[in-house]
């Protein structure tokens, strides 16, 4: 039996989505807790999300308050919305995790 997929079975069909859009959807930032982080975190997100709330972010800090996590929930409109997203977030210097 052979299980392995030629390039165009595996290129020919899109990824189907798990996400009904629009839908709310929570993304988790984890980072340094230095000054500004959080600050930093909003921004990127209005930036891709501008009917975003920022006094709704969830803020965190771990235990030895070394870091601090961001949960900012949007609504999402689109998968590609939320790719930018992600990578807008994941490129940021302050940012060390996106869940």
């Amino acid at each position: 039996m052979n299980t392995l997929k030629s390039a165009s079975q595996l290129t020919s069909k899109p990824e189907a989505s798990l996400i009904e859009y629009p839908s709310d959807f929570p993304i988790k930032i984890m980072g340094r807790n230095a000054d500004g982080f959080a600050d930093a975190v909003i921004a990127v997100v209005l930036q891709h999300a501008p009917d975003f709330n920022p006094a709704s972010v969830e803020l965190r800090p771990s235990s030895g308050r070394n870091y601090l996590s961001c949960t900012c929930t949007i609504r999402a409109t689109s998968r590609a919305q939320l790719d930018a997203l992600y990578r807008a977030l994941t490129s940021h210097p302050m940012v060390a995790v996106v869940l």
